[in-house]
């Protein structure tokens, strides 16, 4: 014991030569690492001398000593490695002083040899836990801390101050040209294995799980121009596992994902480089919206809405609402739908009450037929729109004659009193089989 402040400066030495991470730190701090050294030795000398009293002070010194050097970023091993050549000295220290002043009693060491080793190798785990846990606590608060990132873009709520910290944590930067997917599938453990296949081959993509519904959505932000390698953030040069960062899980993985998203399941996915399928980086003024649908690979139960492209992370908050609006107009058997090519159907969504005021005043006599009646009316009349027009086309697509297509629909002039050849009418049933197709339960 009286020799500890020696023994200390010994320790410190050893650290130094031997553990650069330990090296680093004594630049950084020498006097707090010292006083660490010194009085782990102290609490761990005195506890093998006096267990019953110092025991428990050991391990609360061992317990701080692994949570400080975690959340200072020392590397675990080199922890471990600086708790055993302290016990090292420790025991060298012990054979010395015995053999120095009871020559005879050296041989007795051989008896507490096991116990002095022992009680190392149980500081070693208590400072092994400490660090384990802290790292747990650190990631979760750096992931809560991205979560809330994430969904202040997409909410729109993001402090304009905030964008340039935000950019840097999530590594995507300010001014890009992006674009949200909201991918949605049905729910049930069944479909789980699902969620890692909606994948954006090639796109830099940053999701987000939706919780405030069934959790089976995830929102999608896509960057379509800015250089691929802006930004230091987890999202660095590939499709990243943001992909699930509103789980509950680890950032990066998945179910980590993050991160994770999903995207391929644990986050950092499509390769190396993010090209997976050796398709080049989709990046530039000339990349929109369309070419995530045409990258886009998806199970066909899933429904998959797509903004239009907004310039800057500031406008992705409206940018998630036109996803969610091109969801709406999304079937409900699956599909995907880009808002821009679908803005009549997205002009009914927007406005159920509207919609479902238009498919009752036009489509209502139809509607209100018998049911096998009602629904070859307008299976026929979608064919028909769906064909530009064409009886031919839409009596191939129904597996009928021509005139038979021509007298349902004069049937259905009949019945809604609108003319197939008037252009107004033909836009009042279109929008009205929308409303009809989207808005009915």
């Amino acid at each position: 014991m009286a020799g500890l402040p020696e023994l200390t400066e010994r320790l410190m030495t050893l650290l130094r030569e031997r553990e650069p991470a330990y090296r680093t730190a004594m630049e950084a701090d020498v006097d707090g690492v010292r006083d660490e050294v010194q009085r782990s030795l102290r609490l761990n000398v005195g506890s093998l001398i006096r267990p019953g009293e110092l025991r428990e002070d050991a391990q609360r010194c061992s317990w701080a000593i692994g949570r400080a050097r975690a959340e200072r970023g020392l590397p675990l091993d080199a922890l471990l490695r600086a708790f055993r050549l302290g016990g090292g000295m420790i025991w060298q220290e012990l054979v010395d002083e015995t053999t120095r002043r009871h020559p005879a009693d050296a041989r007795l060491l051989v008896h507490v040899a096991a116990d002095v080793w022992n009680f190392v190798d149980d500081h070693c785990a208590v400072a092994a836990d400490a660090y384990r846990q802290t790292e747990r606590e650190l990631m979760w608060r750096r992931e809560n801390r991205l979560r809330l990132m994430a969904a202040a873009l997409l909410d729109g709520t993001a402090r304009i101050a905030d964008l340039p910290a935000t950019a840097a944590a999530l590594g995507l930067p300010e001014q890009g040209r992006y674009a949200v997917v909201l991918a949605r599938l049905p729910s049930g453990r069944a479909l789980a294995e699902a969620r890692s296949q909606v994948r954006l081959s090639g796109l830099r993509v940053l999701w987000y799980r939706d919780r405030d519904r069934d959790g089976s959505g995830s929102y999608g932000i896509v960057l379509l121009g800015g250089h691929p390698h802006d930004g230091d953030g987890p999202g660095h040069g590939h499709e990243t596992g943001l992909l699930d960062i509103g789980t509950d899980a680890a950032y990066g993985a998945e179910e980590r994902t993050p991160g994770a998203a999903a995207s391929d399941g644990d986050g950092y996915g499509d390769g190396g480089d993010g090209r997976g399928d050796g398709r080049p980086w989709a990046y530039g003024l000339d990349v929109d919206a369309g070419e995530i649908a045409r990258r886009l690979t998806a199970p066909p139960v899933a429904r998959i809405g797509i903004s239009p492209v907004v310039e800057g992370l500031a406008a992705i908050g409206d940018a998630r609402r036109l996803a969610d609006t091109a969801l709406r107009a999304c079937p409900r058997s699956g599909g995907t739908v880009v808002l821009e090519e679908h803005l009549p159907a997205a002009l009914v969504v927007s406005a159920p009450a509207l919609g479902a005021a238009l498919s009752e005043r036009v489509l209502g006599p139809l509607l209100r037929l018998d049911l096998s009646d009602r629904d070859i009316m307008l299976d026929t009349l979608t064919a028909w729109l769906a064909c530009d027009g064409s009886a031919q086309r839409a009596a191939g697509r129904l597996y009928c004659h021509r005139n038979t297509v021509l007298n349902r629909l004069r049937r259905c002039e009949q019945l809604t009193g609108r003319s197939l050849t008037r252009p107004a009418d033909v836009v009042e049933l279109s929008l009205a089989l929308a409303a009809h197709t989207l808005l009915d339960p």
